[in-house]
């Protein structure tokens, strides 16, 4: 495993949510319940820690599938897309129906799930 592949792949993931909820930030706040005041009154450097840190166990864990599985960038990206849309979103989609929560939070928060494991295996892909 490539450790800098690791870092860089689990720095595009982190980034990528960035951009995804950025984006997203007006239906995700709607979804969530909760006004803009009460998220910037309750800012905690934890769920960006936790961020980061499952965004590297997400990345270690991508590389040594890939590398196992000895593929390029195309069976990377391919994995990647497989990985995010038909295992990971799948989950995330479950979780939030059975807590009841706002369907555009499932497609958010699942589409950022996909989006980053595709982005991660690619760079992964680019060291294979």
């Amino acid at each position: 495993m490539d450790i800098l592949a690791t870092l860089l792949a689990a720095a595009a993931g982190f980034g990528t949510g960035a951009v995804w909820y950025g984006i997203h930030s007006k239906r995700w706040l709607a979804g969530t319940g909760r006004t803009e005041e009460e998220i910037k009154a309750d800012r905690s450097p934890l769920p960006f820690v936790l961020a980061g840190v499952t965004a590297l166990l997400a990345s270690t864990v991508l590389g040594h599938v890939l590398a196992g599985a000895g593929v390029g960038f195309g069976g990377a990206l391919v994995s990647g897309v497989g990985f995010g849309f038909a295992l990971v979103a799948p989950w995330i989609v479950l979780n939030h129906a059975f807590a009841g929560r706002p369907r555009d939070l499932w497609w958010i928060d699942a589409g950022y799930a996909a989006l980053a494991v595709t982005v991660m295996s690619a760079v992964h892909g680019l060291f294979l």
